[in-house]
């Protein structure tokens, strides 16, 4: 099997905490063409420019999952108590955000240029990783004193500490059933995205009304071209013509 991470290149930016050079790969994007990420393998954690996470397909999030996954076992560099923006150098502010139910943290420049996401987070966002339940904790804690946290690092006293006790975590896992359902869900969602969109009856309605010659009462607006009303199309007032909302009667 090729290796995902071969697939990367050598980028330009440096990374906000270590300050290396970091690698980039082409991710399939939600419209068209592909989204370019940043990677840093060695502090294993991602730069998004402005909004690319959410431009990322559901092919393109398990395309990075798998270069996040073939990177499990390198070594990590603990990441800078001050992290710096790639494109302006400003300090990143730690932020917390929601995807769902899931919670999740990154460092986001405050001149909107980006977002700095460690692994562990990137896969908390897209709802490869779960929290775990009370009782699934306790039942962890009688066979494995601590764990470490997936957010700082931090070791948590399964005994006494319910979540991280540094950074505030909750205690989660990356476990076969949360991936298969991530994995499943986002493979849905490709299906569902590469389906020809269905006809739309309001919209085959609408070029009907184009095709028809123009009415006695076709009254062009202040601007408008009375010759040109056959092209103009009102998709507010026009659609009244073609919704029935029953009889209220």
């Amino acid at each position: 099997m090729t290796d995902p991470a071969g697939a990367l290149r050598a980028g330009r930016r440096a990374c906000p905490s270590c300050g290396a050079v970091m690698q980039v790969g082409d991710f399939e994007h939600r419209a068209e063409g592909r989204v370019e990420v940043d990677l840093c393998l060695d502090c294993r954690a991602l730069w998004f420019d402005a909004f690319e996470s959410a431009q990322l397909a559901p092919r393109g999030v398990i395309e990075l999952f798998r270069v996040v996954q073939a990177g499990r076992d390198r070594p990590a560099h603990p990441l800078a108590s001050a992290l710096h923006c790639p494109a302006c150098r400003d300090v990143l502010v730690l932020t917390h955000d929601i995807q769902h139910t899931t919670r999740f943290t990154y460092y986001r420049c405050g001149a909107d240029h980006g977002r700095f996401t460690p692994f562990v987070q990137f896969l908390r966002e897209k709802e490869f990783v779960r929290s775990l339940s009370p009782a699934e904790i306790a039942h962890l804690a009688a066979t494995v004193r601590q764990v470490r946290c997936t957010s700082c690092g931090a070791a948590i006293d399964l005994a006494n500490d319910p979540a991280c006790r540094y950074c505030g975590a909750p205690i989660a896992i990356l476990d076969a059933d949360a991936v298969d359902r991530a994995l499943e869900r986002l493979e849905a969602a490709e299906s569902r995205r590469r389906e020809p969109a269905p006809p739309d009856p309001l919209l085959d309605a609408f070029a009907r009304r184009r095709a028809r010659p123009p009415l006695p009462n076709d009254v062009p607006y202040p601007g408008t071209d009375s010759g040109a009303l056959d092209t103009i199309v009102d998709l507010v007032g026009g659609a009244f013509d073609f919704i029935d909302l029953g009889d209220s009667s």
